[in-house]
């Protein structure tokens, strides 16, 4: 049996709050192999990380989070205690020590994605090899693609493999990140035969982490990657 990469679900989302270089750093302090984050563009254009489309869950603040500049985002306290940092600071963080798994969460983050993620690799020593960039959104996905062909695309699916296989296809993907609901030993046999690693999310218990294992994914992306 396999060992799978450990990926921290938005940092270590388990011990410290989501998205943060706090909680981004717990995570590496766990030896996790590589970290997975949200991106959305604020009003000012620059890249953010954070989860939700709005501020009003995890923050002191309201809103759509599209719709704040970064000076006003920095204001803001998630937890009641943290910053939301830009990608470009996640980066600075990580500093190559494990992998970054970027999910295009909000709108027209592609562009700006594959600019953040140049500007690493032309000037911080980052290669293609250290990122993989991930969503729900095809549309953004095809965006990456059209922009940089190079670099590891992951296709998002809580609803089918079947359909993230056949998308994949056609960006050359490098994974599918199926929902842990959705993935069988079939499934995985199926896509690691097609070419296409298998990165399952969001496991957090024992047992499924182990039934996951068993069934040979490629990584795992948990909230408490220490059970990994």
């Amino acid at each position: 049996m396999k060992k799978p990469l450990k990926i921290g679900h938005r940092g270590a989302k388990g011990h410290i709050a989501e998205n943060t270089l706090e909680s981004i750093e717990k995570a590496m302090e766990l030896n996790v192999d590589g970290i997975e984050v949200d991106v959305h563009k604020c009003a000012s254009g620059e890249l953010v990380v954070f989860h939700d489309f709005t501020l009003d869950r995890m923050t002191n603040g309201m809103g759509e989070v599209s719709k704040h500049t970064l000076s006003e985002l920095k204001k803001i306290k998630v937890d009641g205690q943290y910053a939301i940092p830009t990608l470009e600071e996640v980066l600075n963080i990580i500093d190559r020590k494990c992998i970054l798994n970027i999910e295009l969460k909000g709108k027209d983050t592609a562009l700006e994605t594959c600019n953040v993620v140049t500007h690493f690799m032309n000037t911080k020593g980052w290669t293609a090899e250290d990122f993989i960039i991930s969503s729900f959104q095809h549309h953004e996905l095809e965006t990456v693609f059209k922009i940089n062909a190079n670099l590891r695309l992951a296709i998002l699916t809580k609803a089918s493999v079947t359909d993230a296989l056949e998308f994949a296809n056609t960006i050359n993907a490098y994974a599918i990140h199926p929902n842990v609901a959705l993935v069988t030993r079939e499934n995985v046999k199926r896509a690691q035969k097609e070419g296409y690693k298998v990165i399952t999310w969001t496991v957090n218990d024992v047992q499924t982490i182990q039934r996951m294992k068993t069934y040979g994914v490629d990584a795992i992306i948990s909230d408490n990657p220490d059970r990994l």
